[in-house]
């Protein structure tokens, strides 16, 4: 699930973690250059040199209520930095504290820029995968998106974190083509005995605008600032022994075509559709376990969703509206299918940076894939980035 910070995309769990420390010196070259640098919120610093340093800060909070039962959180709170040592050697490094857990580190990224073309990212950072994962909830089209299936780094840690895994990308872009793919642990422990690597790949065509974003990374809305949008997206997983337990292992494959359209309209109002089909292939999942130890287990079977929303053009105060529909569809081979259902209302004050939402889902489709409760939940949340 998604993201370098705000200011790396305006310039172009704890296991995971230990791995990251352990595996990578990219860590340290990156603490020794940032260390000296003032840290000042929302700012940015260069020198005569033309180093550079950047530091900003997120947090999502929202109100919600399940059934009737209400309560307030703090999702997340992000600290984000990044900069330059040349124009050609980079770094990101970004913590986050979730839900009122201590901070852990969400990104730690070498990057080394060579060109439009072909670039090298090592590290702790997103794994190539489908746009709803690579957008994460700051960049995302509706509040409450995480419903349908997800690949295995969005599953809790044993194989990453919040979509984050440790590994070497390479991207780049051609003409309006671009890729992305890249090596990561993947499942660490449980049915991976032998440590076989998580291989994972994007490549996308943007038949209008071309999408921008830092590196391979992406967004489900561009609130029409790109003008009219069309891309079409493959994305690929697979990791052999990615699934099961220690004693019982199964390999694990996964793909999914995405589609964002964005076509600004004569009025200037903004129309929006994203949609996502998605299949995955698990030898152990949620619905059947191995029957001896703790098993990493995945979802098998196929997804569905699509999203569209109406940016208004008119400023009502400082913002605009956008009112939208999300429909998803979960069909588990081993188990019945799940759906839901959400109705939201964004009001855009500063595109990505500062938004508010009120929405209502019903239905019992999940993260999980299989389904849950059946259960109508109203929220109000707000994200503010700088």
């Amino acid at each position: 699930m998604e993201m370098l910070s705000e200011s790396a995309r305006l310039q172009a769990g704890r296991q995971s973690k230990q791995r990251w420390l352990k595996s990578s010196g990219a860590l340290a070259v990156i603490a020794a250059v940032a260390a000296p640098l003032p840290a000042q919120a929302g700012k940015s610093f260069e020198s005569d040199g033309g180093q550079s340093f950047n530091i900003g800060a997120g947090f999502r909070s929202q109100f919600q209520s399940v059934e009737g039962d209400s309560d307030y959180s703090l999702p997340d709170i992000r600290i984000y930095t990044s900069g330059q040592l040349s124009d050609k050697v980079k770094f990101t490094f970004n913590v986050q504290q979730r839900d009122g857990d201590s901070a852990d580190v969400l990104d730690a990224i070498a990057q080394f820029e060579f060109s439009p073309e072909f670039n090298l990212w090592v590290g702790r950072m997103l794994t190539p995968a489908d746009r709803i994962e690579m957008s994460g909830p700051y960049y995302a089209l509706s509040w409450n998106q995480y419903r349908q299936p997800l690949y295995a780094s969005d599953q809790g840690g044993q194989a990453g974190l919040i979509g984050r895994d440790e590994g070497v990308t390479f991207w780049g872009t051609a003409g309006k083509f671009q890729y992305a793919a890249g090596a990561f642990y993947g499942l660490d422990e449980y049915s991976n005995q032998d440590e076989n690597p998580l291989y994972a790949a994007r490549f996308a065509y943007n038949f209008l605008s071309m999408e921008a974003n830092p590196g391979y990374y992406t967004s489900s809305t561009y609130y029409g600032g790109l003008g009219n949008i069309f891309t079409l997206a493959l994305s690929l997983q697979s990791q052999e022994d990615g699934v099961g337990s220690e004693f019982e292992a199964g390999d694990f494959s996964g793909w999914t075509i995405d589609m964002l359209s964005e076509t600004v309209l004569g009025n200037e109002g903004v129309v929006t559709v994203e949609a996502e089909y998605k299949s995955f292939d698990a030898d152990y999942t949620l619905a059947s376990q191995p029957t001896t130890g703790a098993c990493f287990c995945l979802f098998d079977g196929e997804s569905v969703f699509a999203t569209a929303a109406y940016l208004f053009p008119a400023n009502v105060g400082p913002g605009k509206f956008q009112p939208y529909l999300r429909l998803v569809e979960n069909s588990p081979s081993d188990a019945a299918s799940s759906s839901s259902t959400e109705l939201g209302l964004n009001y855009v004050v500063n595109g990505h940076n500062t938004r508010v939402n009120f929405s209502y889902v019903s239905g019992d489709a999940n993260a999980s894939g299989y389904a849950g409760a059946d259960v109508d939940v109203l929220s109000l949340g707000m994200q503010v980035q700088l």
